[in-house]
């Protein structure tokens, strides 16, 4: 029952925060430099030109009739169109889905299996293991992405042609060359976030291992297997589970390079390109997107948490 009151609330709060990040979107992008007109006519545009353009496109209009316009569309399930393309902006963003979600996904699933696995070892063994860890996890999260991805390029797609070197494969097509297709902006995006995790993991462990009730527990005789799995990784566990929903709004970030970096047709890629044409309706329809994934991962994370710790209330 609890759990459900706690997912009840965080719906509550959804729809206040995904219209404040509309607004906030559709307030930024205005302010970008530059303006659609010139970018679909070209710099030798006229100014009756431009005008002509941007009053078709309804831009000549005050900034909040824009937006309330746009809101009545969305509430109805139309996110507009494409200013250039003149496709529909919700078609666009679904065809597109499916790339960034699983970059996105895949990642998390291999940060949380290596992060966690890594942290817990290291924890209870202790020692050069522990020390091992905190060097490659230094380094790890030092190295710029961009030269990491570069390298990794020109090692295992180039010289050493394991990969593709760009593009995606969908799943439903071969899942094999699916796999193959995401190996590489999956190693690249996750290095950094596997260490992180590992670090915040051990930290937990090694910080319950010390702690008075499982120093109570072992003067009781209880066994060190049962302290591990039943009191140490469950109370490890909350923590790193609340790390991790935070984890992915890292990696959705993380995924508009990536995409780009691997020649990946997904929201990120879209949004970059969007962005550059002032084409505003695509980029309130990927932020919204966006938005959505980050509230539903919430969601999730909020429920297991108060799965795990059934005694902490949640706000």
């Amino acid at each position: 029952m609890k759990i459900l009151i706690v997912l009840g609330r965080r719906l509550l709060w959804s729809i206040p925060l995904l219209f404040v990040v509309s607004i906030i979107t559709f307030a930024l992008a205005s302010l970008m430099p530059g303006d659609v007109a010139s970018v679909i006519l070209g710099t030798g545009a006229t100014p009756e030109q431009r005008a002509l353009i941007t009053e078709q496109l309804g831009l000549d209009q005050p900034l909040w009739v824009q937006y309330t316009s746009w809101l009545g569309g969305a509430l109805q399930g139309d996110l507009g169109s494409s200013v250039f393309s003149n496709e529909s902006v919700a078609g666009m963003l679904s065809s597109r889905l499916p790339v960034t979600l699983s970059l996105a996904f895949l990642t998390l699933i291999a940060c949380v299996l290596l992060g966690v696995l890594l942290g817990a070892l290291s924890a209870i063994r202790g020692g050069a293991l522990a020390r091992i860890l905190d060097a490659t996890s230094l380094i790890a999260m030092s190295i710029p992405s961009f030269w990491f991805a570069a390298v990794m390029i020109i090692v295992f797609a180039v010289a050493i042609p394991l990969f593709p070197v760009s593009g995606y494969v969908p799943f439903a097509d071969s899942p094999q060359l699916w796999f193959a297709s995401l190996v590489l902006p999956v190693f690249c995006l996750a290095t950094s976030s596997v260490a992180g995790l590992a670090l915040q993991m051990r930290g937990q462990m090694v910080a319950t291992f010390r702690s008075d009730f499982v120093k109570a527990l072992r003067a009781n005789g209880i066994s060190p297997r049962s302290i591990l799995y039943r009191h140490v990784l469950k109370n490890a566990a909350g923590p790193v589970v609340t790390l991790t929903g935070l984890l992915v709004v890292t990696l959705l970030g993380g995924t508009v390079f990536m995409e780009k970096v691997f020649g990946m047709a997904g929201l990120g890629t879209l949004a970059v390109n969007a962005t550059a044409r002032h084409d505003l309706p695509v980029i309130q329809g990927v932020v919204v997107y966006f938005t959505l994934v980050v509230i539903v991962v919430n969601l999730i994370t909020d429920v297991a948490y108060a799965a795990l710790n059934p005694k902490v209330v949640t706000s």
